[in-house]
């Protein structure tokens, strides 16, 4: 899957709109997710509006980049679906990986911006968005069709892979 080796964090967006049939695809990615126990506790908020993106770029000192997205989603857990509290986060990675990748495969490209576990971070976004107490903010993903296209170059280090052991270098 080409999308795994090309997917870049990109934090400068062209200003074009995303289209409504592309940002209900990247949501079904997100929504393909797993979940522990199928416990779907995933709700998103779609943010489009000059206004709440300029909010959102002030959520943390690294969220600033929003401002200039086209788009940007926010990865919600509802409380009241959660069965198991000790892996939610694990689930909502799950499902901010899928958005970013299906951003590649359409072209785009976008970042992961952190929000939980910092308590500030977390505070903001519930304040923007007036979020029930059930309602708890994972991560912030700013979308978009990128400034300028980036190639990745990586170099694949494999003296970090292990086989049926750990071995100290």
């Amino acid at each position: 899957m080409k999308e795994l080796f090309s997917k870049r964090s990109v934090r400068a967006f062209q200003p074009t709109a995303i289209e409504p049939d592309k940002i209900e695809i990247i949501l079904k990615a997100a929504m393909c997710a797993p979940t522990t126990g199928s416990q779907n506790e995933r709700e998103f908020i779609v943010v489009t509006e000059k206004e709440l993106l300029k909010k959102l770029a002030d959520v943390s000192p690294y969220t600033a980049c929003v401002a200039d997205a086209p788009l940007a989603i926010v990865l919600l857990a509802n409380f009241d679906k959660v069965e198991f509290p000790e892996l939610w986060e694990q689930d909502m990675a799950a499902a901010t990986e899928k958005i970013l990748l299906e951003c590649v495969h359409l072209d785009m490209s976008g970042t992961w911006l952190g929000i939980s576990p910092v308590a500030e971070r977390m505070e903001n976004v519930c304040k923007i968005f007036s979020l029930p107490e059930n309602i708890v903010p994972f991560a912030i993903t700013a979308i978009g069709y990128p400034l300028q296209k980036t190639s990745m170059d990586r170099d694949f280090d494999f003296s970090i892979v292990h086989y049926n052991e750990f071995k100290k270098a």
